[in-house]
């Protein structure tokens, strides 16, 4: 963003504000409260959508974090944390108690934290991959909402843009990129090794296949449960077997791990159930799930250890890594600039456009006669005159957003002035 005379940073204010609580603020308990699935989402984004002053608006939830995004205008008056509050249905005299578990960003801060978050330099795990994704879905799915706007659209499509480039330049970390890949790092410094151990996951999607895949290659014997009505159309992870999720307590004693990773709404291990199965062994149980997939109480039974996301913590840093880290800060910082570019200049993008057109027009105009001369069929003269108005069209925006890069806000604005009235008259 540009500096003013007072060498302070844009005169505009940003229109962008976010409420988020993750993993670094709430335990998995309370990020359970503020957690959405994919149809609460689309369900919340039509809620807020409606609210006036709400130009857009996306919702990002993972395994780690919620957050609520918006585009507002001057006649939002609304608090984001009130609202996720009542679209998540807190009761009233118990809202005060979670507020302090949320962080609130606008305009520049807000922008920073979504670049830093796409990375993976705001993860759990340092640079995972799965993050890109999520931002990239969670984009997808307000898009197809029709609750994003140019704004979001804009700032989330070139954050994901800023994290590839940074995952193709910069090496963050020699580990593993998932929290499977943690969990199991995190056993083998407890002397824990999976190879050789019989194991089941519960689930089948993006984070089961993962975690069964991962298994297996590091040695183990891996069953993943799927639902029974899908059992015939569902592919699992090669060299794994398959189990029908209502035989999963037959096979629960025979295990030495357990892995449960749904998006079940409801525990996928209830405490009686495992309370009532004879264990002649110890059990590891790694619920990967937020919501828990697997009830609490069930660690306090005999035989059983039971991890859950928030005990898989990141390595240490190397002194690699952190000037790795560095070097990624200045890749978001570029990229951050490119949108704080496009940003202050928005709202003349419309008349670039008009001035396009009217040049395009006007070389056509300059080109008739000699297009009309040329030796050539119709259909080539039609070709070169559509080669010659995208070529015109190209030029004109070079100068116009090479301009805006290299002259003041200002400056840029008197020049658009100045060829709105060339091509008015």
């Amino acid at each position: 963003m540009k500096t003013d005379e007072n060498g302070t940073k844009g005169t505009k204010i940003m229109a962008i504000q976010m409420i988020g609580i993750d993993h670094k603020n709430a335990g998995i308990d309370v990020r359970t409260v503020f957690s959405f699935t994919k149809k609460k989402i689309a369900e919340a984004l039509e809620i807020l959508k409606g609210i006036p002053g709400v130009s857009g608006c996306i919702i990002l939830s993972t395994c780690n974090r919620c957050e609520v995004w918006a585009s507002t205008t001057e006649k939002f008056e609304g608090d984001l944390y009130d609202l996720i509050c009542e679209i998540r249905e807190l009761p009233a005299e118990c809202r005060q108690d979670y507020r302090a578990y949320f962080t609130f960003r606008d305009e520049q801060e807000a922008v920073s934290h979504l670049f830093h978050l796409a990375c993976g330099l705001d993860s759990r795990i340092l640079g995972e991959d799965q993050i890109i994704t999520q931002v990239k879905d969670a984009l997808t799915l307000s898009r197809e909402q029709y609750a994003t706007d140019n704004v979001l659209e804009i700032l989330f499509r070139m954050a994901v843009t800023a994290a590839k480039k940074v995952k193709t330049e910069v090496v963050l970390t020699d580990a593993n990129q998932s929290v499977i890949h943690q969990a199991l790092a995190v056993l083998r410094q407890k002397g824990y090794t999976v190879s050789g151990k019989r194991c089941m996951v519960i689930g089948n999607g993006v984070m089961g296949k993962l975690a069964a895949s991962t298994l297996n290659q590091s040695g183990a014997d891996v069953t993943v449960t799927v639902r029974q009505y899908r059992s015939g159309i569902v592919d699992i992870p090669k060299d794994c077997k398959r189990i029908d999720y209502g035989e999963r307590m037959n096979l629960f004693p025979e295990c030495d791990l357990v892995v449960s990773a749904t998006a079940s709404p409801n525990y996928t291990l209830r405490e009686e159930q495992v309370r009532e199965v004879p264990l002649e062994h110890g059990m590891i149980l790694l619920d990967l799930a937020v919501p828990r997939d697997i009830d609490p109480e069930i660690g306090k039974l005999p035989q059983i250890r039971l991890y859950d996301i928030d005990d898989f913590k990141v390595d240490v840093r190397s002194e690699k890594v952190k000037q790795n880290i560095a070097k990624a800060g200045k890749i978001l910082e570029e990229q951050m600039e490119e949108f704080y570019a496009w940003y202050e200049c928005r709202d003349i993008i419309p008349q670039i456009q008009d001035i396009k057109q009217k040049a395009v027009h006007d070389c056509d105009l300059r080109l008739t006669k000699v297009l009309r001369d040329l030796p050539m069929s119709g259909e080539e003269r039609e070709k070169l005159a559509k080669n010659i108005d995208t070529a015109v069209a190209k030029v004109v925006n070079k100068m116009m957003f090479g301009l805006r890069d290299h002259v003041s806000e200002q400056t840029l604005r008197e020049c658009v002035e100045g060829l709105e009235k060339v091509y008015g008259e």
